[in-house]
This record gives structure tokens, C-alpha cells and sequence, in this order.
């Protein structure tokens, strides 16, 4: 992926991992907009970017909204033009403290679900028409580890991001054939405030930095390493092509699908 001819769009954008692939993207050339519900920080991240050189826009949107999505689809194409890269990172535990299944609230789930899955597959189907008749794009979905392992009290957002991954794998298997790319990786746990929510008594110093995050997952777009359809954990994914030594990036990306 030629990173300065590319428009992406990532959501969750004012912090976390969505602010280091942001500052990433800026950083490289790519048009970048950046959409979060909090005007502020987002504000904040365009800057930053705007005075290393980059292009950013920033939109105040709720993915959550079904009546925002058009709009900021729109938006968002008249901004930078078309999307070339939309990456699907905002997201939400539900109540905090985690809470068991039996405590969860019907109406906290379904919360849950609008912003992890719902809100994802409304910006993709506005988004991907034009990924599809162009014959190019590339849709990336941040899981966790949550998806895939049953941990008592993360059953909300574990159950969103099973669901998550599958809509990649949908995704991926009919825009595949006409050149548009879907996937789903998982992060790894990352000092961030959402981790902080979760689970406040983790060690900070054992936790990735997003910045890391997003480097690793931007050279694979950059490499054209990641193959649609596949479900990867980043982490292990470069801490396994590291000990090979060998070719870092195309292999190892494709051996966890």
C-alpha cells in the first residue's frame, strides 16, 4: 500500500490506538480522518499531525448512531475523496466494573453491539460500495483476544468481537473478488485507557505502547502482507517472525488467517 496516495478513515481516533495509527498514517502521507465522539481531543490529534506535515481532518461523529453514518461517509469522501482505507477501532467495554452475563443488562448489550458490530457494518456498507467499484480498499477490524478465549465478566464485549471477526471474514469473502481486502488482528494488551477500565490493577509496564501497535500494523499495509480473510494476534505475530529471522512481515501474516 503506497501510504501517500491513500485516504483512510480510522474511527475511535482521539486516543489509544486510534490516535497512534492516525499520527502513523499522517506521518507517512496518507489523507487522514480521524472520528471520535469528543471534539477536544480529536482537535487535538489533527494538530498534531497538521504540524508534523500530515493531512488530517477530524469529525465528531458516534459510530453508535445509525443517522451519523451517512453523513460522515459523505463527509469524510468530500475531505480527502474516496476511501482507500477504513479502519474500524472504536470501541466499547459496556459497564464498568466488568460485569458477569447474569448482571449484564440486555440494554448494555445491545449498547455494546451497536458500537462494536452494528456501527462497523453501517461505515463499511456506505463506504465499501466505492472500495468495489473502484476494484480497490482494504477494511481493518481490531479484535482482542476476547473474541476467541470465554473470560468470566467480558462476555458483553467478548460476544461483540466474535462477531466483529466473522464480519471480516464476510466481508472478505465477497469483496475479495472484486479487489477489496477485510481482516481482523488482534492488538495484543496495550497501555490504554480502555485497559485501564478493565482492568485497573494491571501492570502498565507489561502492556505494548499503541505507537508500537501501529507501527507493526502499518508496515504490514505498507508491505502488502496481510492476506483477506485473516484473523491475526499482532503480537505473537512479531514475536514469532522475529525468532525466524527470516522474512518479517508476508509469512508470518498469513499463517494465523
Amino acid at each position: 500500500m503506497d501510504f501517500s496516495k491513500t485516504s483512510a478513515l480510522v474511527t475511535g481516533a482521539s486516543r489509544g490506538l486510534g490516535a497512534a495509527l492516525a499520527r502513523g498514517l499522517g506521518a507517512r502521507g496518507a489523507r487522514v480522518v480521524l472520528v471520535g465522539r469528543t471534539r477536544e481531543p480529536l482537535e487535538r490529534i489533527e494538530r498534531e499531525i497538521r504540524r508534523a506535515g500530515g493531512e488530517a481532518h477530524a469529525i465528531v461523529a458516534d459510530i453508535a448512531d445509525k443517522h451519523a453514518i451517512y453523513p460522515l461517509a459523505a463527509t469524510a469522501a468530500e475531505l480527502v475523496g474516496p476511501i482507500d482505507l477504513l479502519i474500524h477501532n472504536a470501541s466499547s467495554l459496556g459497564p464498568v466494573p466488568l460485569r458477569l452475563l447474569l448482571d449484564t443488562e440486555c440494554e448494555d448489550l445491545e449498547q455494546v453491539l451497536q458500537v462494536n458490530v452494528i456501527g462497523p457494518f453501517r461505515l463499511s456498507r456506505a463506504i465499501a460500495g466505492s472500495m468495489a467499484l473502484r476494484r480497490h480498499g482494504t477494511i481493518a477490524h481490531v479484535s482482542s483476544d476476547a473474541a476467541e478465549n470465554a473470560y468470566p465478566r467480558w462476555g458483553a464485549y467478548g460476544l461483540s468481537k466474535a462477531a466483529l471477526d466473522h464480519q471480516a471474514r464476510l466481508w472478505a469473502a465477497e469483496l475479495e473478488p472484486v479487489g477489496v481486502k477485510s481482516f481482523a488482528f488482534d492488538p495484543g494488551e496495550m497501555d490504554t485507557v480502555m485497559h485501564q477500565d478493565a482492568m485497573p490493577d494491571a501492570d502498565p509496564s507489561t502492556l505494548a505502547q499503541p505507537e508500537v501497535v501501529a507501527e507493526r500494523l502499518l508496515s504490514l499495509l505498507e508491505h502488502d502482507a496481510i492476506e483477506s480473510g485473516s484473523r491475526f494476534n499482532l503480537e505473537r505475530l512479531f514475536e514469532s517472525s522475529t525468532a525466524r529471522a527470516g522474512s518479517t512481515t508476508t509469512v508470518a501474516a498469513r499463517s494465523d488467517s
